[in-house]
């Protein structure tokens, strides 16, 4: 049997980054090969690893290749997650790995890695939540429950479009899990910047952020979100209607419904939620990566 270590490979500059107390971003795949047609989504995972470095961090993109669990992958590495790649949450991660498939993995996926990596900080563009129509069916996002668990700050523009919201921010409260707005007070709504719930805490900076999150785990807390306006902001609400209807007249279901969504929603608009989603995932790698770094500055 595989150790820890030999199951979960680092490469060189994230171990050694890990090791010096530098700042390091850990940034999921299912991004790369399911949230973009091919080519974007690399050209995607692409930029965002730039905008890591960019802000002095490192970049830890997450994925599972040739029986291994990858925290670090490189532009080759990236290439290989193509549309076929198994979208790992956290249930998936070791049958992946066993059976030797290629894994992109989801927000959950990737918090569940960072935990074992020791990796405090991660972008994306938004969590996953409770889908509209529960309880029926009764459809939470592990996500949540990956945030429970791992102590790691998530820089997000909100959840996922699709969802029920209102009812993700009741279980994100039930749950713990402390929602930051960074330089907002609502919750931005992933391609909306405004008209989301009320938040109870807003930070101005990316070093409040990484005090307030420094502050909360010395307390035993648990994983936090960091809630960051989209660059651009668009209305969709009625596209997104549309679209989960469809996937339901088509009977898709579970981790399936998110990218059938989303390119219901770039189809429908021309591209621009494609551009819109591009540019927050890229700003909030940046975002996460300006965190990580004033939290190891601290």
């Amino acid at each position: 049997m595989l150790s820890v270590s030999e199951l979960v490979v680092m490469s060189d500059e994230v171990r050694t980054a890990l090791s010096e107390g530098r700042a390091v971003v850990a940034l999921e795949t299912t991004l790369v090969a399911h949230g973009f047609p091919a080519p974007h989504g690399v050209e995607v995972g692409l930029e965002s690893d730039a905008a890591v470095r960019a802000a002095g961090a490192v970049p830890a993109t997450i994925g599972v290749l040739d029986g291994r669990v990858r925290v670090g992958l490189g532009p080759e590495e990236l290439e290989r997650f193509t549309p076929e790649a198994r979208k790992l949450g956290p249930r998936d991660l070791a049958a992946c790995a066993a059976q030797g498939t290629v894994g992109a993995t989801t927000v959950g996926g990737t918090l569940a890695v960072a935990r074992t990596a020791g990796i405090r900080f991660m972008g994306t563009g938004g969590i996953g939540g409770v889908h509209r129509g529960y309880p029926t069916p009764p459809d939470v996002s592990a996500d949540l429950v990956a945030l429970v668990t791992t102590p790691v700050l998530v820089a997000c523009s909100g959840a996922k479009s699709l969802l029920d919201i209102p009812a993700t921010m009741e279980h994100l409260e039930t749950l713990g899990i402390p929602v930051l707005g960074f330089r907002t007070s609502t919750l931005p709504l992933f391609y909306a910047a405004e008209g989301g719930p009320p938040l109870a805490n807003r930070v101005e900076s990316a070093e409040e952020a990484a005090r307030v999150a420094g502050a909360h785990w010395q307390l035993g807390g648990c994983g936090l979100l960091l809630a960051s306006p989209p660059p651009e902001s668009i209305e969709v609400e009625e596209l997104i209607e549309e679209g989960v209807a469809e996937a339901a007249r088509q009977g898709v279901g579970g981790q399936a419904v998110t990218p059938f969504v989303l390119s219901f929603l770039h189809e429908r608009s021309g591209g621009r939620t494609r551009e819109v989603n591009r540019k927050l995932i890229v700003a909030n790698a940046r975002l996460a990566a300006d965190v990580s770094v004033a939290f190891a500055a601290l």
